[in-house]
């Protein structure tokens, strides 16, 4: 009797396990920030999309397949032409994630890599006709406005494709060899411009005051000539007196200089032979 208990339950352990077993591989996990289609061997892609959690499936009959539906950076390097013919070189940021709704279709059209067959073609597409509208100084000057088109545009195509795009912005924006050593050129001449310009305003100030100066001293002359006709020699008598009065005030604090009164013919008492 002990025999044949242990015999069964062994016998439903093992069930207990096989089934175990058979459950376990019929269920699968969708974790978060992710949606999972289930492809059936009959009827194909079901229109149904599974959320987060743990789900049944039929094991050989279904299948599920899993998307991550989270935001996803992608850099989309381009080369085109602006409207000024001018080669350009443009990087452009994408984060994008799918529309859980359209999941099926886009496994059914695109593929789990989904991405890598739409975002690359339509990204320098939409890019090349934005850019083409724009000169190469507009695309400097106005860089916010194109990446607003591009995003209008980019976004308007990717869903289309049951795309969401939250974010597109230009990340590297640079010309060609030409251009760029046309643009420094330019700077260059600008400051050779500027330069020139403040020398001949220099030369415009600097002869401005030497006209000034000459009027002054034409004006300064006219005095003078004005001031001998109506004072005659008296007024040059007085700024001789004056400067004789100067030379003796300088001369008086000097040292190794006598003053001998006029007239006088003998220095020390010194006999007059000695003296002559």
């Amino acid at each position: 009797m002990a025999a044949q208990f242990f015999n069964r339950i062994g016998q439903l352990g093992l069930g207990v396990a096989v089934l175990g077993g058979v459950v376990n591989s019929a269920l699968y996990n969708v974790e978060g920030g992710h949606r999972a289609v289930i492809f059936d061997r009959f009827t194909g892609i079901k229109e149904h999309v599974v959320g987060e959690g743990t789900h049944f499936f039929i094991p050989w009959v279904q299948r599920p397949i899993i998307f991550d539906i989270r935001s996803q950076p992608r850099n989309v390097p381009v080369i085109t032409g602006s409207k000024d013919l001018q080669n350009v070189n443009i990087t452009l940021r994408i984060l994008y994630r799918p529309i859980p709704d359209q999941l099926p279709k886009i496994y059914t059209i695109l593929g789990q890599d989904y991405d890598e067959r739409v975002l690359p073609s339509i990204a320098p597409e939409v890019l090349k006709a934005v850019v083409a509208q724009f000169d190469a100084g507009e695309l400097i000057t106005q860089r916010e406005m194109v990446s607003q088109r591009v995003s209008q545009e980019l976004t308007v195509r990717a869903k289309q494709f049951g795309f969401i795009l939250d974010d597109i912005s230009l990340t590297h924006l640079t010309f060609g060899r030409e251009f760029t050593q046309a643009v420094e050129m330019k700077q260059v001449a600008q400051q050779e411009a500027e330069k020139a310009r403040f020398v001949v305003e220099k030369a415009e100030q600097q002869k401005l005051a030497s006209i000034i100066s000459a009027e002054g001293d034409a004006a300064a002359a006219d005095l003078l000539a004005k001031s001998f006709g109506e004072a005659g020699d008296g007024l040059v008598e007085l700024r001789r007196i004056e400067a004789a009065e100067d030379i003796a005030y300088q001369l008086s604090r000097s040292r190794g200089v006598a003053y001998l009164p006029s007239g006088q013919s003998t220095l020390l008492n010194l006999p007059s032979t000695i003296a002559q």
